[in-house]
């Protein structure tokens, strides 16, 4: 069946299929609304409609129908894993969230606190994420690597372009939306200021796309 060109969704995975990408039928409006219910995140609309249109499969895609809830839900905690081992390890720290304790469990609580109170970021592609807040279409997505964390898509369908190739028809947004917490530019200021320690506890990051 040919894809359904008025729908970008259709189309892009159309294009993902070309470059190798493997799908099964898209999630349901009930199995969406389950994954956003165990897990307690609301998926954007342009995420839920490119879901819907396919579920792409591989250990490096987040499986919301069948993947191990474990796996999953330790996939979601990947952004507070990094702020705290770069916490414990790198000394990082933002101004605004005041000063900051002596001691690093207290320090780790309050950002624990803060994290689980800011947006939170859904698995799109091995650490690609994307912030579950505002609502509407149009969040970027983030490259995540402890609080090295950078844009590797101004929206999703930018997103698929860069890391695929695929969606050269999109028209890209001129500027990332703002995302409240997840200040991009105060979250690099700690690799401005010479070596960090990498996390490999959990395997250095696989080779993704076209890197990066």
């Amino acid at each position: 069946m040919e894809p359904d060109n008025s729908n970008p969704w259709e189309r892009v995975t159309a294009e993902l299929r070309e470059h190798g990408i493997e799908f099964e039928d898209g999630l349901t409006e009930p199995e969406l609304r389950d994954a956003e219910y165990r897990f307690e995140f609301h998926f954007p609309p342009d995420l839920r409609a490119f879901l819907a249109a396919g579920l792409p499969v591989g250990k490096s895609f987040p499986d919301w129908r069948d993947g191990d809830e474990a796996e999953l839900r330790d996939w979601l905690d990947l952004p507070r894993h990094g702020i705290e081992f770069d916490i414990r390890h790198n000394n990082f720290w933002l101004p605004e969230w005041g000063p900051k304790p002596a001691d690093v469990g207290e320090a780790v609580g309050i950002a624990n606190r803060l994290i689980a109170a800011a947006p939170k970021l859904i698995p799109v592609y091995v650490h690609r994420m994307m912030p579950d807040e505002p609502r509407k279409a149009g969040n970027p997505v983030f490259s995540v690597h402890q609080t090295d964390i950078i844009y590797y898509g101004l929206d999703l369908l930018d997103y698929l372009n860069h890391e695929f190739g695929v969606a050269k028809w999109w028209t890209r947004p001129l500027d990332p939306r703002p995302i409240r917490f997840w200040d991009l530019d105060r979250f690099q200021t700690r690799w401005s200021n010479g070596g960090c320690v990498f996390d490999n506890s959990r395997g250095t990051l696989p080779e993704s796309g076209d890197g990066g």
